[in-house]
């Protein structure tokens, strides 16, 4: 693997960890090959803390790839708890309210499920890192301000009912770029004339790339360590470590 010329590494992310904590781990991992104190590594689409699952790396030159790579079609696997909502649409925060789901069956899922395929406008959460005035939503939110987002285009290709109970469900969604599936859990539970919030989200493709290319962190880490260090012809030699 060439990861001077440059290299896209799918990893698998674990819960828990951000997508910058991802991109760290993988770069601590180049930067002690590589000997070098700088080098370039990103990730092509921010996936939650919470959420796991695909998450595209790229090193060197391959970088320039990363708008290319974000604008795949994304697909997940996401379970939706009913009758409930919280204030960042998951498990960040607490249930914050309830809400009645006797009336909720399997075929009203699928109904307002289907509401939901095609062109839609969706408004992202307040958790989120969209910008307002400058800073991101996330930190205002948290600070107990009152963030007003625009609501964005998006296109939801399909979405498929995989588990189905008057309080819980599981979907999976094939969407475009700047979906945020907890925005969706929000206004499925609105659309079922309940509450909903997202329990766990798993990322399972973004563009040609899924789970089965994917890597853990740690795999990733030791395949880096066994790499061969070699440079491009046109790389500057001042900045080639000598092997030790």
């Amino acid at each position: 693997m060439d990861f001077i010329t440059g290299e896209i590494i799918c990893i698998d992310k674990p819960k828990t960890w951000t997508s910058f904590n991802a991109v760290k781990y993988i770069r601590g991992a180049l930067l002690r090959r590589l000997r070098l104190k700088k080098f370039k590594v990103g990730h092509a689409g921010t996936l939650d803390p919470l959420a796991s699952g695909v998450l595209i790396i790229c090193t060197g030159r391959a970088t320039k790839r990363i708008d290319e790579l974000q604008a795949g079609v994304k697909e997940y696997v996401a379970d939706i708890a009913l009758g409930a909502t919280t204030p960042s649409f998951d498990l960040e925060t607490p249930i914050d309210a309830t809400y009645p789901t006797d009336h909720i069956t399997r075929v009203t899922v699928e109904e307002a499920l289907r509401g939901f395929i095609g062109r839609i406008e969706q408004v992202p959460p307040a958790f989120s890192a969209c910008k307002v005035d400058g800073k991101r939503a996330y930190d205002l939110a948290r600070k107990g301000r009152d963030v007003q987002l625009k609501a964005k285009t998006l296109v939801i290709d399909s979405i498929e009912l995989l588990q189905y109970s008057p309080e819980h469900i599981t979907v999976r969604v094939v969407c475009s770029k700047g979906t945020y599936i907890r925005a969706l859990a929000r206004d499925i539970g609105l659309a079922l004339g309940s509450g909903a919030h997202l329990t766990d989200l798993r990322r399972t493709r973004v563009g040609d790339f899924t789970i089965a290319d994917c890597l853990s962190p740690e795999q990733a880490a030791a395949i880096i360590a066994e790499v061969p260090l070699e440079f491009p012809d046109d790389y500057p030699a001042e900045n080639i470590p000598n092997e030790k």
